[in-house]
């Protein structure tokens, strides 16, 4: 259901003396502020797949995360944090004076869409938690299991690889590949948004905060769960992961269960990370139901 669409308004933001470009659809005080994935990737995949909401009344914002896409990229490490994060997302909020909003964090945008719930609930109309975790350490055994699918001998190849520092090897990278497309995304040809993004990672803040690929985490995240302070969210959760997502459905189920079943949970049962691309004709509908009944 994506098109192609320029933003109908630009903005160049100063945070943390850089600049930040952010993208703003539409008009309205219903706003859908987007927080994508990586750390690291442009939010052409997740701005372009969300954009044409705003035929359905909605303001959808989403922007280049410092270090990412359109925005600076500066070379210090201390940086790649995720509470400079979140200051960074308020920043957004405030300087476009956006209001109360509806907050959409996929895969890494989910752990940072949390860690701004615990800090600026108030901010918050709704929040939907995509194909993420509130647990780090689970969803790491969680990965280890996708792995073991691969077979023995092919997970010993890849521990083997991992220990001896040569994760750029064929082998392992062909390991990490039919990962990805069993896991990430699962459909024959990526869409546009998806490889722009992919082609313009920077791996700086990826592999500081998570590690050197979707299914090994050695990054300053890899201890991160939040699932405790979770427990006193008020604001409406939406909870939408796929059934081969690489943050399997027991990890969005231990989000749920964390914040005593109020969450709403819809598994996708033909899309991995990316339901939007995977599966739009059942995922918009439950996105979309979800806001209406959760507006002013």
């Amino acid at each position: 259901m994506w098109r192609e669409m320029q933003p109908d308004q630009q903005f160049n933001l100063s945070v943390d003396g850089h600049n930040l470009v952010v993208y703003s659809y539409g008009e309205g005080d219903e706003v859908l502020l987007c927080l994508n994935g990586g750390p690291g990737l442009p939010c052409d995949y997740l701005r372009d797949a969300h954009s044409w909401l705003k035929d359905k009344g909605l303001r959808v914002v989403a922007f280049d995360q410092l270090g990412t896409g359109a925005s600076d990229r500066p070379d210090d490490p201390s940086l790649w944090d995720i509470t400079r994060y979140v200051a960074e997302v308020e920043t957004v909020r405030e300087s476009l004076g956006l209001g109360r909003v509806h907050m959409l964090g996929h895969s890494w945008g989910g752990w940072l869409a949390i860690e701004y719930a615990i800090h600026h609930p108030q901010a918050l109309k709704s929040l939907i938690l995509e194909n993420t975790v509130g647990d780090i350490p689970h969803l790491s055994s969680e990965l280890d299991r996708l792995r073991n699918a691969l077979g023995s001998e092919t997970v010993a190849m890849m521990q083997r690889y991992e220990a001896i520092g040569n994760l750029d090897h064929p082998q392992y990278q062909a390991a990490i590949t039919l990962l990805n497309y069993r896991h990430v995304c699962r459909l024959e040809e990526w869409p546009a948004p998806v490889q722009r993004s992919l082609g313009d990672w920077n791996m700086a803040p990826y592999v500081a905060m998570q590690g050197p690929n979707e299914f090994l985490y050695t990054g300053n995240l890899k201890d991160w769960n939040r699932l405790k302070e979770m427990a006193d969210f008020r604001m409406p959760v939406l909870i939408p992961p796929g059934q081969p997502d690489e943050p399997p459905p027991a990890c969005a189920l231990r989000m749920k269960l964390a914040l005593d079943n109020a969450a709403e949970l819809h598994v996708f049962p033909n899309s991995s990370h990316m339901p939007f691309y995977e599966e739009p004709q059942a995922y918009f509908p439950v996105l979309l139901d979800f806001l209406q009944r959760h507006r002013g």
